[in-house]
């Protein structure tokens, strides 16, 4: 939304983050970076002057943090609003989002939490939980998608679509006011969904694995 590049890092790997990246600021893994690709004097790149951390309170790039795998996120075009879908470990797929001009320096709570749920005793000073979360009930993995606000599918309007690597179903949330107010399960199924695109006029394409690129319509 203010013409810089965001970069999502997972946390490195091993179970249950054990070295404690997620929460750790002077790493800049299990976070989302965010940095101006013009090269500088004596860098590739720039550090945006106003990133929340570049006071030596952690890493110049970071912009956020205490994630696990930010499989994926994006912005909403309408509302510029960060939507992240976070791989969970074992039990809890979860989904942030945060409000553009207030996400800067949010922690999101991995690996002190996975999900709401806690799983370490890490402290997580200020963890901001998911909007939404869901359990491994034949899920396993989050593929974060986009929020809607193409022409073709009208009733999509406004709601994040997303789905699961596992059960390939597409599905969407609606939130309100901080809360989620209706969730939908469609009637497609994408196997070894891996990711979503969306185009200039902002319809939303699902990706597999398998190798078919496939566009949401109505109908």
């Amino acid at each position: 939304p203010d013409g810089l590049l965001y970069l999502g890092l997972g946390d490195g790997g091993s179970a249950n983050d054990p070295g404690g990246n997620g929460q750790d600021r002077s790493t800049l893994l299990g976070g989302i970076l965010r940095i101006d690709p013009s090269p500088s004097a004596d860098a590739p790149y720039t550090i945006p002057a106003d990133n929340p951390f570049v006071d030596g309170d952690g890493r110049d790039e970071l912009w956020l943090y205490g994630l696990r795998n930010p499989w994926r996120f994006s912005f909403d075009a309408d509302t510029d609003d960060v939507w992240i879908g976070d791989v969970g470990q074992s039990a809890v797929e979860e989904i942030d989002r945060l409000p553009f001009d207030r996400a800067g320096g949010t922690n999101l709570g991995w690996n002190a939490f996975e999900g709401t749920r806690r799983l370490t005793d890490a402290p997580a000073p200020d963890a901001v939980p998911p909007v939404f979360e869901y359990p491994h009930d034949g899920r396993c993995s989050v593929t974060g998608g986009y929020v809607y606000r193409g022409d073709d599918v009208a009733d999509l309007e406004g709601a994040y679509v997303y789905s699961d690597f596992c059960d390939g179903v597409v599905r969407a949330i609606v939130v309100e006011d901080g809360a989620v107010v209706q969730q939908r399960a469609f009637d497609v199924r994408v196997p070894s969904l891996v990711s979503y695109g969306q185009d200039a006029d902002l319809e939303l394409y699902a990706l597999s694995l398998e190798g078919t690129v496939l566009r949401l319509a109505d109908g």
